[in-house]
């Protein structure tokens, strides 16, 4: 089984492509900011027990490969990482 991950029941594979925009598409995520968000979004992601696979900061929207086990719904993950939840 390459590349999967297992839980009790299941073995899994999802990842799926996230983008964030700021609102207006102001570019805010520069400077300090973008350093201290890479190390920021990997932290919540190992809380909500996903993993971020690849991901890329630009000056006005974040792309990023998250993995997120099948017992979490997207949602759920994107808005505790976004802090809307």
């Amino acid at each position: 089984m390459n590349g999967l991950s297992n839980l009790s029941h299941t073995a899994w594979d999802c990842k799926y492509h996230v983008v964030w925009i700021p609102q207006y598409r102001k570019k805010v995520l520069s400077g300090q900011i973008r350093k201290h968000l890479g190390e920021v979004l990997r932290e919540l992601a190992l809380r909500e027990e996903s993993m971020i696979v690849e991901g890329h900061l630009m000056a006005d929207h974040v792309h990023m490969m998250i993995a997120i086990p099948p017992k979490f719904a997207v949602a759920q993950v994107v808005g505790f990482m976004k802090g809307n939840r």
